[in-house]
């Protein structure tokens, strides 16, 4: 079998894929949403994206390769900044978060995501499937690793003030979620003010600043 090709993703979530991947990925995903993973095939990819099965092989590698491409390209929706694009002042570290939280909402709260992850949940259990290791491998704690890594920049920085950075992330992600994707994926439809992702976002970067927050940005 052929070893997966897979280029992990950048610590932003960008370029590791390109456009031509980018578009090929989402087609994949448009498949794996509808028909489930059985649906992911290299051939069924390569007729819904009009490419070559040889080139599938060559940017992803085999079926799994293809898969864990598949979530990690979900998850890159999802943008974080490196350490060095975070430098700056308070104001601009803020900004970052709340972009980070928005993001979040609005991949979390999609369709797409909400399909995903109803199919992941599914088939806990099956030991046949790889969907839900994958979707908490290239989903979720890569997500986790690069906001992380943006706490982290905060930290040193002077603007967070914290003893464990998975303790932080952690409430970072509970600030930013809390019930709301559970009641998506039970089938709520959202009130008009679970909607405003961009002021949800900047609410939950708000409590975070009062918890682990230092100097102005506690203010």
């Amino acid at each position: 079998m052929q070893q997966s090709v897979l280029k992990e993703a950048s610590p932003d979530g960008q370029g590791a894929f390109t456009p031509r991947q980018a578009a090929v990925l989402q087609s994949a995903l448009n498949l794996l949403v509808r028909g489930g993973d059985r649906a992911l095939t290299t051939a069924g990819v390569a007729r819904a994206a009009n490419c070559s099965k040889e080139s599938l092989y060559k940017w992803f590698g085999d079926r799994d390769g293809l898969l864990a491409a598949v979530i990690s390209f979900q998850a890159s929706k999802v943008r974080t900044m490196v350490p060095e694009q975070a430098a700056g002042d308070a104001d601009a570290f803020r900004e970052h978060l709340v972009r980070f939280a928005r993001d979040l909402l609005e991949v979390l709260s999609g369709d797409v995501s909400l399909a995903l992850n109803r199919l992941a949940i599914g088939q806990a259990g099956n030991q046949d499937t790889h969907l839900g290791r994958l979707v908490l491998e290239r989903g979720r704690r890569m997500i986790g690793q690069r906001a992380g890594a943006l706490l982290e920049a905060g930290r040193r920085q002077g603007y967070l003030t914290y003893g464990d950075r998975e303790d932080a992330y952690q409430t970072l992600y509970g600030l930013i979620i809390r019930d709301l994707h559970v009641r998506q994926l039970l089938g709520e439809t959202l009130q008009p003010a679970d909607q405003d992702f961009a002021a949800q976002a900047g609410a939950a970067i708000d409590r975070f600043f009062q918890i682990y927050g230092s100097g102005d940005l506690t203010q």
